[in-house]
């Protein structure tokens, strides 16, 4: 129901409902930790690091015993993983399945917060009909080994997709599971259905930029302003890549009949440098994109299939990893070094609500320098939902919004528009004006004319 409609004690929920989320230290961000490399910081000192930021989840490709214990008693969300190579044992013997739970969950759960175990990594594309078609018993065994210690409720089993084993992801709502997975898809989502678990995906706007390297491609990939793209499907205009992907799995969820399965990204990222014949590596794209993606996660406004939340999103990744085989930028996604210092700086400390880059730069000033003059108002043609979600996140953020309540000078007109136009300016003003903070997921702008009318003043001007 839009604020315009609705009464104040609805509004103030919103409001504490938002504000309470954002207090949670952004439960919706995780990160992966990947240990190919040899020149890593001890997981303890990891783990004190990731306490420094908003960083609440972290990814394990194992179930290494040193990060378990550091991550102890740090409340961080932990992912912990069995190998493909793993799976012929778990999906013939219910006992290794149980074996696996008392090595690598009994000794340190819950001290360190085991939330979900993945099985396998990409299996599906790896063409192993035999490892195909054993990874849903493996997953059974390992739920029925939870179900057997009490934890099943408390620790979900799920395994980890490739965006290819979509046959069809553009435009979004045409998204299609392979034909040739669809019975193994079938099989795997009523398992995930029945546990409530979520469908683990990797999407890549990079890989997306690299096999379409136009710079409107690079710009709807970063979260940076660019023109959108319509899904001809059911009219939608998409602002971001990263949002086409997930809804272009959501659609497939939906058309097979699992509404209800909940979508998780397991990784996504972008390398900050590559080999010379490497399209799109850079610290400034890298930033761009990790940065605005926090940005817009942080912003709640959601996908247009799925507004209104975030989807729980793992960042790739905390380090480097020197041995990894591949091109050069395969070893440079991390957004830590190994002596702790950040690789860019893309907002993650603690209580920082955006990005320390600018996401959408306004013009520039005589100086050069970027002009933060002027008025924040949202873009024409923004959809309801994530003019609904801005107005929740910017009220949310402790800004004085009761001009637009009832009895306020802004309250009228009565719209969702004007609402939520309010609310985003004074977002921008208490912001220390920076440019960055007047973005919303792309679906805000800078304007230098005065929107202020009879006596509704928003505060703004020259700074």
């Amino acid at each position: 129901m839009p604020f315009s409609s609705s009464p104040i004690f609805l509004f103030l929920c919103f409001l504490f409902l938002h504000s309470s989320i954002f207090a949670s230290s952004q439960s919706y961000i995780g990160i992966n930790y990947g240990l190919v490399a040899d020149n890593l910081p001890s997981p303890d000192a990891t783990a004190k690091l990731l306490q420094s930021t908003a960083i609440q989840k972290v990814r394990l490709y194992g179930a290494d015993p040193g990060v378990l214990k550091s991550f102890a008693n740090t409340k961080i969300g932990i992912v912990i993983g069995a190998a493909n190579g793993d799976i012929p044992a778990l999906a013939s013997d219910p006992n290794s399945a149980t074996q696996w739970i008392n090595a690598n969950v009994l000794p340190y759960y819950p001290a360190t917060n085991i939330i979900l175990i993945t099985i396998g990594n990409e299996v599906l594309l790896s063409g192993d009909q035999n490892l195909i078609s054993q990874l849903l018993p493996a997953m059974k065994n390992m739920a029925n080994a939870l179900n057997s210690v009490s934890l099943g409720g408390k620790i979900k089993v799920s395994t980890v997709h490739s965006m290819a084993v979509l046959s069809q992801s553009d435009p979004p709502s045409t998204g299609l599971f392979n034909p040739s997975y669809q019975d193994t898809m079938k099989g795997l989502l009523q398992f995930q259905k029945d546990n409530g678990s979520p469908l683990a995906i990797n999407p890549y706007p990079f890989f997306a930029y690299q096999s379409d390297p136009r710079p409107e491609t690079l710009a709807f990939c970063l979260f940076q302003p660019n023109a959108g793209r319509v899904d001809s499907g059911n009219g939608i205009v998409y602002m971001n890549m990263f949002d086409a992907q997930v809804d272009a799995v959501r659609s497939a969820l939906n058309a097979m009949g699992f509404k209800d399965v909940e979508i998780l990204v397991a990784e996504t990222g972008w390398p900050y440098k590559g080999d010379n014949n490497e399209v799109g590596p850079s610290v400034e794209n890298a930033r761009a994109y990790n940065g605005n993606l926090i940005a817009h996660l942080r912003s709640l406004v959601g996908t247009p299939l799925m507004p209104g939340k975030s989807v729980d999103t793992y960042l790739f990744a905390i380090y480097d990893e020197d041995l990894k085989p591949g091109p050069s930028s395969e070893r440079a996604f991390g957004l830590f070094k190994s002596d702790l210092s950040m690789t860019y700086d893309v907002g993650l400390s603690k209580n920082i609500p955006t990005p320390s880059s600018p996401k959408t730069p306004a013009s520039p000033s005589p100086s050069g320098k970027p002009s933060t003059s002027g008025w924040c108002m949202p873009k024409a043609g923004v959809p309801d939902a994530q003019l609904q979600a801005s107005l929740d996140y910017a009220c949310g953020q402790g800004v004085d919004c009761s001009p637009i309540q009832p009895g306020g000078a802004c309250f009228e007109p009565n719209t969702l528009q004007s609402h939520a136009a309010y609310a985003m300016n004074v977002y921008y003003q208490s912001s220390d004006k920076n440019p960055w903070n007047c973005d919303f997921s792309s679906t805000a702008s800078l304007t230098s004319n005065n929107p202020s009318y009879n006596n509704c003043i928003y505060p703004g001007g020259s700074s």
